[in-house]
C-alpha cells in the first residue's frame, strides 16, 4: 500500500503542478494588462464579428493578442455569444478580459460631432470628412447627394440640401456612418421645424414651413446679438408685406460662392443671382445657412413694429430705423464713422 501510494504521489503530483502552473499562466495572461501603442486605441468591431475577427481586429490595431488564446478565452466564459458591435476604446492598464467584457456588455466609446448655427453646407461636410471616428460613404457624397442620402429620415429631401441638417451636437461610436448622422440631423431638423411653424403668428407672410427655414437662415445669418432676433425679424417681415427687396449682405455673399473675396463690393450688390436680395424681391430659392432653434422661432414670432431698416452698430447690437433718412443717419454713424 505504501509502495502504492508513492506511485499515484509520483504520477498525480506532476500533472497537478502542471495543471496548477498553466492556470496561473492563465490566469496572469487574461489579467495583465494590454501593451499599447497608444494612450488610447480604438477598435471598430463589426456586426456579425466573431472572437477571430476581434482578435484580428485587435491585432491590427497594434495589441499583441494571441487570437488562439482569445478565442478559447472567450467559449469557455461563453461571452461569445453575447458580442456586440460598435466603437470600443481600449486604454492603458485595460486587461485582455476587460476588453472582452466590455464588447459583451456593449460598451461603445461615445464621440460627438458639432453642426454649428450658421455654418453653409460646405462647412458642415468638411468637418464629418475630417472626424476619423465617423465612417465615410463610398463614393465620397456632395451636396446633391443629400436628399438620397436623407431619404429614410425626413420630408425634406425633396428640397435643396443647404440648410436641411439642424445644428447641433451629436453623440456617436465610433464607426458611425456618415449617413447616419446626416439622417439624424435631418430628423431633427424636420421635427423642430413643424413644432415651430405650429406656433407661428396669424397673418405672416410665409407659406410654408420651408420659408420659414428660409428666412431663419437670413435671420441667422445678420444677427449678432441674440436679443434682437425677433426685431430683426419684423424687419424682414415688414418687407416682404410691402413687396420691397430684403437687401440682406448675406444672401449676397451666398450667392457669390467661391467668388466672395472677403469683401462685399457695389458691383456685387448689382451682380444678379438666385440670392441676391438687392436685385430681386422676397425670399431668396433656399436657406443660405443651417438654422438654429432661436432664429426659427424668431422667424415665426417676429417682433411687431414698424421698422424697415437695420444697420450693425459694431458692437453686436442693431440700430433700427423707420424711414430711410433716419436709416441713413445711423450708417453715416455706425458704418462711415461720422458724429450725428
Amino acid at each position: 500500500m505504501n509502495a502504492l501510494n508513492k506511485l499515484l504521489l509520483y504520477l498525480v503530483l506532476p500533472v497537478v503542478l502542471l495543471l496548477g502552473a498553466a492556470v496561473a499562466t492563465g490566469y496572469h495572461w487574461v489579467t495583465r494588462p494590454l501593451v499599447l501603442p497608444a494612450e488610447k486605441v480604438d477598435l471598430l468591431v463589426p456586426a456579425g464579428a466573431t472572437p477571430t475577427v476581434i482578435a484580428r481586429v485587435m491585432n491590427q490595431a497594434g495589441l499583441d493578442v494571441n487570437a488562439t488564446a482569445f478565442v478559447l478565452l472567450a467559449r469557455a466564459t461563453e461571452l461569445d455569444k453575447k458580442l456586440k458591435a460598435g466603437g470600443y476604446q481600449v486604454s492603458r492598464g485595460d486587461s485582455i478580459w476587460r476588453v472582452l467584457q466590455r464588447i459583451a456588455l456593449g460598451e461603445v466609446t461615445s464621440r460627438q460631432v458639432t453642426i454649428v448655427e450658421g455654418w453653409t453646407l460646405k462647412q458642415v461636410r468638411a468637418v464629418i470628412f475630417s472626424n476619423p471616428d465617423i465612417k465615410k460613404t463610398e463614393p465620397i457624397w456632395t451636396d446633391k447627394d443629400i436628399p438620397r442620402l436623407i431619404e429614410g429620415g425626413t420630408a425634406l429631401k425633396s428640397y435643396p440640401p443647404e440648410g436641411l441638417l439642424f445644428p447641433d451636437t451629436y453623440i456617436f461610436s465610433i464607426g458611425t456612418s456618415d449617413t447616419e448622422i446626416l439622417e439624424r440631423a435631418a430628423r431633427t431638423q424636420q421635427k423642430i421645424l413643424d413644432k415651430v411653424w405650429q406656433s407661428r403668428q396669424d397673418g405672416l407672410p410665409l407659406r410654408s414651413p420651408y420659408e420659414a427655414l428660409i428666412l431663419g437662415s437670413i435671420i441667422e445669418k445678420e444677427t449678432g446679438k441674440s436679443s434682437d432676433r425677433a426685431r430683426i425679424a419684423g424687419v424682414f417681415i415688414n418687407r416682404l408685406r410691402l413687396n420691397m427687396p430684403l437687401q440682406t449682405d448675406p444672401t449676397v455673399i451666398y450667392g457669390l460662392g467661391d467668388a466672395y473675396t472677403g469683401r462685399l463690393r457695389k458691383v456685387d450688390l448689382q451682380t444678379d443671382t438666385p440670392w441676391n436680395t438687392y436685385t430681386r424681391n422676397g425670399l431668396p430659392p433656399t436657406p443660405i445657412a443651417s438654422v438654429g432653434l432661436a432664429s426659427l422661432q424668431a422667424a415665426v414670432q417676429p417682433e411687431k413694429h414698424d421698422y424697415l431698416y437695420f444697420v450693425a452698430k459694431g458692437d453686436g447690437t442693431s440700430a433700427f430705423a423707420k424711414s430711410l433718412p433716419e436709416h441713413n443717419r445711423n450708417v453715416a454713424q455706425y458704418i462711415l464713422g461720422r458724429k450725428p
